[in-house]
């Protein structure tokens, strides 16, 4: 049995602040005087027959003042006159303060809320540094490289560095360096641009790589800015915080020190992070002294339905659907919205049917500037031609897009002022993505409408109705770790492949990096010669790992009647999306897979219009490698170390779009895969089930509950998304000789948040219990002990013997 892979702290404030003004508002005075409150919006939107009951609570945070100070006076004047022309008189005091230790060549960290204007805060000194480097007798002058964790988080800074750089002339040369770069455009951004903005892929594949055709840019390097940094976290961000290291060692051997300016969402300790992150000391600078404007936010809950699901629980509305009225209804009221939706299908879905929908509405009222609405929606995710994104993101700027269906890829940064409402479908995973995602409405100080619509899940249906765990609690700690083995064998050599390693560069890529040599040696990757660690192969090193941890090429998705590319899926995602006879969506259009050939790394699709989603069923076996820590519970032990995990996609489902019955189920032949990771796990003994009235009939079907239900409530207590993590529980495990429940991380050598899982376990499991217990169903559902991506559709599970079990475990938990 197994599950596969599948905050900000906030103190409402109790009075309200006039509002200090900084930034100029895209808005006419009379688009913001008719413009509706966000509890005028939320009313209309509960209007609805049926619609109040669903709203389980009602957030309102206030409007903050915000404080002023003047920019430090080393700052250049054509700088801050540049800015002033931009309508933004005085720095916020955490800008000034930022500003400042930069100036002093403090590596900072600015981790204050959204819209808060850090962008402004780094980017000043580094056009003063930039102007400064231009008056120089020799050379290129000073330069600067931007990082962004997305390519269009890059481009939107391009233009915002274009547009305020603009009256400084040609002093100022921003280019976006990535992979959609074209090939006659990189050579003048490696000779003269000096500000390129880009992605650690790119860093890490191409400008490292090539660094000998970027020493001029390299030599001159003064700031480098890592925007979004909270974002690198698990085992993406251990590869980022290794590529860092890598940057810093190629600078200090072309004789550059640069500062390093990061910018966060509040985050739990984010100099702690930042640091871990750059392996340098970071001056923090958390004191949000922005103004806000009030926020309005609503925690919804779709109804039960008439249906009935597997084992005959009751199915709840899906958030799809719900999510897909609202926007909808939003569109209908003129309000521009976003909605941020999970999976690249759930964006695809909610675009579909909303438009589906305003054709419908609108084509009833008659006009034809109505019938327009549904051609203002649209779907944005990952995985679309570059073409395309641009195209889209310049429809959100103009506010030509009313409505628009969105993955993360939208969440990070990008300046979508104007915008009204958001809406979220499906807690996102951590605090931090949930605030970051509100914050996407409500630029320039205005007010803004927030709502989470819970999925049929049980942290989803948890948090919405325990509201404390959303807005009392504080951000989750940053976890990632660059001394997995997995993660720094293949940077050291990508760093031998760009200068032979010596042994006075080890300290740089920490304790682990010594003991690794050897093993990389044995492997015949490097190769020590005098002083120095060669890499040994043809092939470029930095081609060994891929830093998101997608497991190899993307698959390509083509359309097989006209041959035309539609986009990209991960290779570690295409048994699951793009599996023969899996639905495809992609811009509105529906497709069916009719062959993916993995040697090849290409799905064949056609156009289709069947009236069903696809779901992909597999299954999941575990093996312990090693046992790290292990600690008694009673007679039963909790144990963390390393796990090799085999897990094989075998059928998939056909659901109904809109109330997910399952129609059939089709057997697919697929080859499995491994992987090799970090697991907590916990068994139990013959007493304690005796204990705990478990007889053999619903062993499996209690530990089955509990690990699903476990899974479900980890990302309140580590920071990652339930499709980070995987599970398997075995009433009889080979390896333990005991009944054994594992939650493992997804990511090859782990990303922390099993160890996170094991040092927070009494918390964690009796949180997993009050979940089970207190939902309302009488034999399990959704909202409780069943998941979404369960290989063995959720089948068999106990939930009365899950809460006994959980109940017996605990009872004999060490304190602490």
């Amino acid at each position: 049995m197994h599950d596969a892979l599948g905050p900000l702290s906030v103190t409402p404030v109790t009075h309200s602040v006039p509002m200090a003004k900084n930034h100029r508002t895209d808005r006419s005075p009379t688009d913001s005087a008719a413009r509706p409150a966000p509890r005028t919006v939320l009313d209309r939107l509960a209007s609805a027959p049926g619609r109040a009951s669903r709203i389980t609570h009602t957030e309102h945070l206030p409007p903050r003042e915000g404080r002023h100070a003047v920019w430090p006076d080393r700052i250049r004047a054509e700088v801050i006159s540049a800015v002033q022309a931009k309508g933004i008189e005085h720095p916020w005091a955490h800008q000034a303060r930022a500003a400042e230790h930069a100036l002093d060549g403090d590596s900072v960290v600015v981790a204050t809320g959204t819209a808060s204007g850090k962008s402004l805060a780094y980017l000043v000194p580094v056009l003063s540094g930039l102007l400064d480097g231009s008056e120089a007798p020799n050379g290129r002058g000073a330069t600067t490289l931007y990082l962004a964790p997305t390519k269009a988080l890059a481009a939107d800074q391009c233009r915002s560095v274009k547009e305020i750089s603009h009256p400084l002339g040609t002093a100022i040369r921003p280019a976006v360096y990535d992979g959609d770069t074209p090939v006659e455009e990189r050579e003048w951004i490696r000779q003269y641009a000096n500000y390129v903005l880009t992605n650690p892929d790119m860093l890490h594949r191409g400008i490292l790589p090539s660094h000998p055709r970027w020493s001029s840019f390299l030599k001159a390097l003064k700031y480098v800015v890592i925007d979004e940094c909270h974002t690198y976290r698990g085992v993406f961000g251990s590869h980022v915080a290794q590529v860092l290291r890598r940057l810093r060692r190629l600078c200090t051997r072309y004789g550059a020190s640069p500062v390093f300016l990061l910018a966060s969402a509040t985050a739990a300790e984010p100099s702690v992070a930042a640091s871990r992150l750059t392996g340098l000391p970071v001056v923090e600078v958390a004191d949000d002294a922005s103004p806000r404007g009030e926020l309005v936010f609503a925690l919804w809950e779709p109804p039960l339905t008439e249906l009935h699901g597997e084992k005959g629980a009751p199915v709840r509305r899906t958030a799809t659907a719900e999510t897909a009225d609202l926007l909808t209804d939003l569109v209908l009221q003129g309000v521009r919205s976003v909605v941020f939706v999970r999976s690249r299908r759930g964006a695809e879905l909610i675009s579909v049917i909303t438009q589906e929908r305003l054709a419908s509405v609108t084509s009833e009222a008659g006009t034809a500037g109505d019938r327009s609405l549904a051609r203002r929606v649209a779907a944005y995710r990952g995985g679309y031609l570059a073409e395309e994104r641009r195209a889209l993101e310049r429809a959100l700027h103009s506010g030509e897009l009313l409505g628009l269906a969105a993955t993360t890829a939208l969440e990070l940064g990008i300046d979508v002022s104007g915008l009204d409402a958001v809406v979220i479908a499906g807690y996102p995973g951590t605090r931090a993505s949930l605030w970051q995602q509100a914050g996407r409405a409500g630029r320039s100080g205005e007010g803004a409408l927030a709502v989470l619509v819970a999925r049929d899940d049980p942290l989803d249906t948890f948090l919405v109705h325990h509201p404390e765990a959303l807005f009392d609690q504080p951000v989750e700690s940053t976890v990632l770790d660059p001394d997995n083995p997995y993660v720094l064998a293949p940077h050291l050599c990508a760093a031998a492949a760009e200068i032979p390693l010596t042994d006075d560069d080890l300290p740089l890529f920490g304790p682990a990096a010594e003991d690794l040599l050897p093993q990389l040696e044995a492997a015949k990757l490097l190769r020590r010669r005098t002083k120095a660690w060669h890499w040994t192969r043809r092939e470029r090193a930095a081609d060994l790992t891929d830093i998101r941890g997608q497991g190899g090429r993307p698959v390509q998705i083509v359309e097989a009647g006209t041959g035309r590319l539609l986009g990209t899926v991960d290779a570690g995602a295409a048994h699951t999306t793009v599996h023969e006879g899996a639905v495809h969506l992609h811009q509105g259009r529906t497709y069916l897979v009719r062959e993916l050939d993995l040697d090849e790394s290409v799905a064949l699709v056609q156009e289709a219009n069947p009236p069903y989603s696809t779901v992909a069923r597999d299954t999941t076996s575990i093996s312990i490698l090693e046992t790290d820590i292990e600690v008694p519970w009673g007679d039963g032990r909790l144990c963390y170390g390393s796990v090799e995990v085999t897990n094989q996609v075998v059928s998939f489902l056909r659901r109904k779009l809109i109330t997910g019955e399952v129609l059939g189920e089709t057997k697919l032949d697929l080859p499995p895969r491994t992987l090799r990771t970090r697991a907590v796990w916990w068994t139990v003994t013959e007493d304690q089930l005796d204990a705990a009235r478990i007889n053999p009939e619903i062993l499996g079907g209690a530990l089955h509950a509990a690990e699903h239900a476990s899974i479900g409530m980890l990302p309140l207590f580590a920071t990652c998304d339930r499709w980070d993590i995987g599970g398997v529980s075995v009433p009889l495990h080979p390896d333990t000789l005991l009944p054994t429940v594992f939650v493992y991380d997804g990511h090859p050598g782990g990303a922390g948040f099993a160890e996170r899982a094991f040092h927070t376990a009494r918390s964690w499991l009796a949180a997993t219990r009050e979940a089970i217990a207190s939902c309302e169903c009488d034999a399990g559902c959704p909202s409780c002990i069943q998941s979404p991506k369960c290989g063995n559709g959720n089948d068999p599970l106990h939930k009365r013997g899950a809460v006994r079990l959980l109940t017996e475990l605990l009872r004999e938990a060490p304190a602490g």
